[in-house]
């Protein structure tokens, strides 16, 4: 169990893939991030996927520079939060640059 979380282009090729653990809270912080509480089963996703707009990811970068802020300060990355911390933010960039590209992008629960 736990929360296996893709976005896809619209050819349906994943560009980026993130997984939270049954019980990491962290995976709620995500769910928070894209406004998709309603994804959120519990120790996973619901297992439905749902097609954000450009504007909609612009809104998600801007939710987690307000949640973490811009910097890392001088945290080490072997720091499990800071290496999930980035991770996210991975995610939501390449999502950002295949809604940039294509107009959307699709995440998938699961």
């Amino acid at each position: 169990m736990g929360h296996d979380i893709s976005g896809y282009n619209k050819s349906g090729e994943e560009i980026c893939y993130i997984r939270f653990g049954k019980l990491n809270p962290t995976a709620t912080v995500f769910y928070n991030l894209f406004d998709a509480r309603d994804f959120h089963a519990g120790v996973s996703g619901t297992g439905a996927s749902e097609t954000y707009t450009l504007a909609h990811v612009e809104k998600t970068l801007a939710n987690y520079k307000e949640f973490y802020g811009n910097d890392f300060v001088e945290l080490k990355d072997d720091d499990f939060l800071i290496r999930e911390r980035k991770e996210i933010l991975k995610f939501i960039n390449n999502c950002f640059e295949t809604a940039k590209k294509e107009g959307s992008v699709k995440v998938f629960f699961g």
